[in-house]
């Protein structure tokens, strides 16, 4: 998946993710969470990487051009970064 290291490979594979569909299906926001809530050390970089996987674009992109959208959501999910 563009993106996804090895290591975000090995945080998703638990949670039955392995291919961009199934990413989809899953909602990169709600994937976010659960890994956060997990423990896992995620970033905000992860979920740029994660809907960057889903629209099959650079995560930097992402984040220049989404991220006050992505922000507000999470935000919404009570996942906004402090």
């Amino acid at each position: 998946m563009r993106n996804l290291g090895p290591k975000s490979r090995a945080w998703l594979a638990p949670l039955g993710i392995e291919t961009v569909a199934q990413l989809r299906r899953a909602d990169p926001y709600r994937v976010y969470a659960r890994l956060k809530h997990s423990g896992l050390p995620v970033s905000l970089n992860l979920l740029y990487a994660l809907i960057g996987a889903v629209e099959d674009r650079d995560w930097r992109e992402v984040q220049r051009e989404q991220r006050s959208a992505i922000l507000l959501r999470l935000d919404d999910m009570g996942l906004a970064p402090r």
